[in-house]
């Protein structure tokens, strides 16, 4: 067995996170600085990458992405259209009127989001004279508030210029493709009606699948609460065993500055002390889904590690999450060397309790 093998199979064995520490630290002593990339890329690798949670398998859920109101907007909009044929403008406009919730289908068949048909309805204004809505008009009304003549005429012009290809000035040459040339649309309402009435082929349902991706505007929607899930849950693990903590934002840099003397900016995610005030422990959230990502965001935990370092030499801690961490070599490995093994994921963050300073800071 070669001495990095054994190295590496010492830390895997290590009985607790403190023992572990300590031997991530020997590395420095024990190897050449030739050898610390590949020695802290094979523990990263045989030690950290099992535990990264397969975030990649959930998302996010709002209830306005619930299937039964698209049911309902659906039905409502097949009626009142006679089957998606009734779709002149006057035909739109009624619909609209007679059940708002309706506008939602009309939107999506264009492939538009809420914003982006808000935005549309200031090229209807300028052609038509029609006064333009807003995102939140245009959201309300699908939700089914009731809306005026006006407003239902602008949406229904909308509509029907965009099924027609004349909504949008024409692309340039091979660049790019007017969204109306998706499958579902690709002949105006004659497809529309088709789908209709057969049914969507699973082959297309899958090629819209395939470039617009499972759950992506659910994914979009949601993405600041998905970027927050690691400070969440480390957050509340805090505060349900009493530790005294800080959870750092712009509001706050400042007094962070101030009471702890962390010159870096930003601050770490998470600034932990004791009753008197005294600094004892900084810890760094990062999710990244890609290997560049990661690579590009450990740089930060090297920035941290030297704030740490300057500070009295405090332990820094790591909290990631996101596939882009399995790149060991030059992303997770060079996190492991920065925070000397404190490298947590959510199905290890309640171990973070076992290792110094914690013990000593969790209410009894």
């Amino acid at each position: 067995m070669s001495e990095v093998d054994a190295m590496v199979a010492e830390v895997a064995a290590a009985t607790d996170w403190n023992s572990r520490v300590a031997r991530i630290r020997q590395i420095p002593e024990l190897f050449g600085q030739a050898a610390h990339r590949d020695v802290y890329a094979r523990v990263a690798e045989q030690v950290y990458v099992p535990n990264l949670a397969p975030d990649f398998g959930y998302v996010h859920w709002r209830t306005e992405y619930e299937l039964a109101p698209i049911e309902g907007a659906y039905r409502a909009a097949h009626e009142l259209t006679a089957g998606f044929t009734a779709t002149g403008v006057d035909g739109l406009t009624a619909a609209i009127l007679a059940q708002p919730k309706t506008l939602r289908i009309f939107r999506l068949l264009l492939g538009l989001t809420a914003q982006e048909f808000a935005t549309a309805t200031l090229i209807v204004s300028e052609r038509h004279g029609a006064k333009a809505l807003s995102i939140g008009r245009i959201r309300s009304i699908e939700a089914g508030s009731a809306c005026d003549e006006d407003a239902a005429r602008c949406c229904a012009l909308l509509v029907e210029e965009g099924m027609r290809g004349e909504l949008f000035a024409a692309p340039p040459t091979g660049a790019v493709q007017p969204k109306i040339q998706k499958p579902d649309t690709l002949e105006g309402w004659r497809t529309v009606q088709r789908y209709a009435a057969e049914g969507v082929p699973l082959e297309v349902f899958l090629h819209q699948r395939h470039y617009g991706g499972a759950f992506r505007q659910l994914l979009d929607a949601t993405s600041t609460k998905r970027g927050d899930l690691l400070e969440d849950a480390v957050e509340e693990l805090f505060q349900e065993h009493g530790v005294q903590f800080i959870r750092t934002a712009s509001h706050n840099q400042e007094e962070i500055a101030r009471r702890f003397g962390i010159t870096v900016r930003p601050a770490p995610d998470f600034v932990i002390f004791n009753g008197s005030d005294t600094l004892l422990a900084l810890l760094e959230c990062k999710v990244a889904n890609d290997g560049g990502t990661a690579r590009d965001k450990a740089a930060r935990y090297a920035s941290l590690r030297g704030e740490a370092n300057r500070l009295g030499g405090i332990p820094l801690f790591a909290m990631l999450a996101g596939l882009g961490w399995r790149r060991t070599a030059d992303a997770l490995g060079p996190v492991v060397r920065d925070t000397d093994g404190r490298v947590l994921t959510l199905p290890t963050l309640a171990e973070i309790l076992t290792i110094q300073p914690f013990p000593r800071l969790v209410r009894p």
